[in-house]
Order: C-alpha cells, then sequence, then structure tokens
C-alpha cells in the first residue's frame, strides 16, 4: 500500500467502525468487513489498523472471531491524531538532493524541504479541526465550505 493510501483507508475504517458502534470486542469489526467497505484487501486494512491501535485510537483481537474497534468516541478522534497515527505527511514529495558545486542545487532542495515542512503543519492543523463525527455528518459545518478534492473520485 502507498504511503497516500494509509491515511484515507484509516479514517474509513474509523468512520466505519463509528457508524456500526463497534465501541468493544463483542461489536469488533473484521479486517475483511472493514475491507470490503473501503475497498480494499484485508491485509491492508490489517496493516492500517495495527498502525491506529499503536496509537491508542482502537484496539484489536486477532483470529476468527477477531476484529477491531473504537477506544474513543468519534466526536473525539481527529484527524491530524489519524494522520500522525498512519506516519502520514502531505505527501507533495521530496526534495532531490541537487548538484554539488551548483549553487542553485546546493540551496534550493533545502528551501524546497522547509516549504513541505511548512505544508505539512498546515495540513495538521487543517485535520485538527475535523472529528470522524465530521466526516460521517450529512451536513458538517467544518466541512461544509469545501468542495471534494478534484483528484478523488466522489460517489454520485
Amino acid at each position: 500500500m502507498s504511503d497516500s493510501q494509509r491515511f484515507p483507508v484509516a479514517a474509513h475504517a474509523l468512520a466505519y467502525l463509528a457508524h456500526k458502534g463497534a465501541y468493544g470486542p463483542e461489536a469488533a469489526a473484521p479486517s475483511a468487513v472493514l475491507a470490503a467497505s473501503v475497498p480494499t484487501n484485508p491485509v491492508v486494512v490489517r496493516r492500517v489498523t495495527a498502525l491506529l491501535a499503536k496509537a491508542g485510537l482502537i484496539a484489536t483481537r486477532p483470529g476468527a472471531s477477531g476484529g477491531a474497534w473504537l477506544l474513543h468516541r468519534p466526536e473525539n478522534i481527529r484527524l491530524d491524531q489519524v494522520l500522525k497515527a498512519v506516519n502520514g505527511c502531505a505527501h507533495l514529495g521530496s526534495p532531490p538532493a541537487g548538484a554539488k558545486g551548483c549553487p542553485v542545487g546546493q540551496h534550493i532542495p533545502r528551501q524546497v524541504a522547509k516549504a513541505l515542512t511548512a505544508a505539512d503543519q498546515a495540513a495538521a492543523e487543517a485535520l485538527s479541526k475535523i472529528t470522524i463525527a465530521d466526516l460521517l455528518a450529512e451536513d458538517s459545518d467544518v466541512l461544509r465550505p469545501f468542495a471534494p478534492h478534484a483528484s478523488c473520485p466522489v460517489a454520485a
């Protein structure tokens, strides 16, 4: 799974768990069920849920009766926490090393790296205002001003 897909899969899985009321092991959602909702492979979901569990956002239980469940209410899970849990960033790329001896090649990579840090900080700040509950809301006050990103497929 590409790094750029971990965050959307994680947000989707958390929203699914909240929608289904999975707040304890008795209501755990198996990775195959989560994967069918995304849709993706259950292995992808297990990798993401392992990261979410390590961050303390969910708990998981392996095996035939296993699955994942939320440890927090959806209104208390901010998307910046989700991004951090899956080791995400703004995914704008990384600057090449630059050519030695070239004044531009030696200077620009460092400056581009600073610009990427600024973008990551801006993304984290924006995501800190959005919760899993906002994703589930039909008309969230936080998300109302925005249109879906142009690169994302939108269900009709």
